[in-house]
């Protein structure tokens, strides 16, 4: 990247992490981060005070407060697309006129789930979801991380086009009983659909007397939905201004508002509106998502890391890798900047990771004697999520944190060298007081906000994703033209597995 204060920052002397804290002793204090339920810990980082100057003297040269502003106020920050991204708006934070809109469809949601609790639509036991990527990957994290705070309902989320899928999650529902929620943004995503219609004929087959009237339709296009069948008072609206990587706030979440009950859920958009606040109007200096944005620009921008590795060290959050998957590689994925002109060094790194301890025993040998730096994150919780012996969750805590004093310490073997680890590697810590609906409300916000700080140091959109379109486009054109004008490799393959 060509910014002055990029290359400025580039030529500073890199810190050495073995010995940072004993060259400043107030690094804790400075690197150390408390928002609400959450304790953000970057003094494991190369961020030094010479660093952090640069990275705010970018900041400001990429217009972020503006643009920050812009984002709150509904202005067209998507302006490839020429719209808002009022994700914000979802949890009362934003426009006003928008925040109004999403208050009454959030009302609606209420309502169709009182009823449904009062018997309206007949015996409820089990909700299936369909959707996919974004209506998808966010309900499930949700009720993944909280059902262990009483789910009502058997629920499974269906995404993956492969029937396989459909059939494993229907099995044990009675289809006399289930609720299908069908999520797409605009009725019409391919794979969604075919799920949909196949997740009909269950009930058909079945003898379900009303088939449509079981199903609960979550979209910004609800002209769509009533085409396709579904009647207009079982239909949860959300505004087309509300990206579907940034849905789950929306009716999006409808099957995690139903699951956990409504309490639950509104706590969760507290969580993210607390966080939406702390980003509106902390200084730079003292805000969590943009210095989350300056460690990921120094590994990503300075030192070229290509990945970025994330570790939950809770069983509750054990999807939290695959939900950021999607919001950071599908937002910041770009090789263009916001004006259509070439980016001029990298975007998003590749996020990956897992769920310690496992990981430890299967992907730590790279992350500690590799020959690839990759900056890792550890995410932990104080309060465990079981009952057992305590000695469960001090032993998971022990391992997290000795991780990120292991990969910065490391040990010298002048005679083995194989048993070398060379440290001065770094790591992020974050450390929530319990995994409830606003700690995890919370971190989700910080993770959009983080992404979006991210965009604007770069200088691109992270509210399109016109990347996912080609593949989509060119297996529509098989279906409907056949496999005609491919290349050799792709017609062998067709030819043999399709028979065409």
């Amino acid at each position: 990247m060509t910014s002055p204060a990029l290359a400025a920052i580039a030529a500073l002397p890199q810190a050495d992490l073995k010995s940072v804290f004993d060259t400043d002793p107030d690094r804790l204090e400075k690197l150390v981060l408390r928002q609400g339920p959450i304790r953000f810990d970057w003094s494991k980082t190369h961020l030094t005070d010479d660093v952090m100057a640069g990275f705010l003297k970018l900041a400001e040269e990429q217009g972020f407060a503006a643009q920050r502003d812009a984002l709150f106020s509904g202005f067209a920050v998507n302006n490839t697309e020429g719209r808002a991204a009022e994700h914000p708006a979802e949890r009362g934070e934003g426009n006003a006129d928008s925040v109004a809109r999403a208050k009454v469809l959030h009302g609606r949601m209420r309502a169709l789930i009182d009823a449904i609790e009062a018997g309206a639509l007949g015996d409820v036991r089990h909700i299936l979801h369909i959707g996919i990527g974004g209506s998808a990957l966010g309900p499930k994290l949700i009720v993944d991380a909280l059902d262990g705070d009483g789910v009502r309902y058997d629920v499974a989320i269906v995404s993956n086009v492969d029937g396989t899928a459909l059939e494993r999650a229907i099995e044990g529902f009675d289809p006399h009983a289930t609720l299908i929620a069908v999520a797409s943004k605009t009725f019409t995503t391919t794979e969604t659909m075919l799920n949909a219609a196949s997740a009909i004929n269950w009930l058909v087959e079945a003898g379900v007397e009303d088939p449509y009237g079981r199903v609960i339709a979550l979209t910004a296009a609800p002209d769509k939905a009533i085409e396709w069948g579904v009647d207009e008072t079982r239909i949860l609206p959300f505004a087309e201004s509300v990206g579907g990587r940034y849905s789950l706030w929306s009716s999006i979440g409808f099957p995690a508002a139903l699951a956990l009950g409504w309490d639950a859920f509104e706590s969760l958009l507290e969580g993210a509106a607390a966080m939406d606040r702390h980003f509106r109007l902390s200084p730079p200096a003292e805000n969590a998502p943009l210095i989350a944005a300056f460690v990921d620009q120094y590994y990503t921008g300075v030192l070229g890391c290509q990945t970025r590795a994330l570790f939950a060290y809770d069983e509750r959050l054990a999807l939290l890798p695959s939900y950021l998957q999607q919001l950071e590689m599908e937002s910041n994925g770009k090789s263009v900047k916001r004006d259509g002109t070439p980016v001029d060094g990298p975007t998003a790194p590749i996020t990956w990771g897992g769920v310690g301890t496992d990981a430890q025993h299967a992907v730590f040998q790279l992350l500690h004697q590799g020959t690839i730096l990759t900056p890792v994150e550890f995410i932990a919780s104080i309060e465990p999520g079981n009952t057992l012996d305590p000695a469960h969750h001090r032993a998971l805590l022990v391992n997290c944190f000795a991780q990120g004093a292991a990969l910065m310490r490391g040990k010298e073997n002048a005679d083995d060298p194989a048993r070398a680890y060379p440290g001065n590697r770094p790591s992020t810590t974050i450390l929530l007081d319990d995994v409830t609906p606003e700690a995890l409300g919370a971190l989700i916000a910080f993770y959009e906000h983080r992404t979006f700080a991210n965009a604007v140091l770069m200088g691109i959109n992270p509210f399109d994703q016109f990347g996912v379109e080609l593949g989509k486009e060119i297996a529509k054109s098989i279906e409907a033209n056949g496999p005609t004008g491919f290349d050799p490799s792709t017609m062998a393959l067709i030819g043999l597995a399709l028979g065409e």
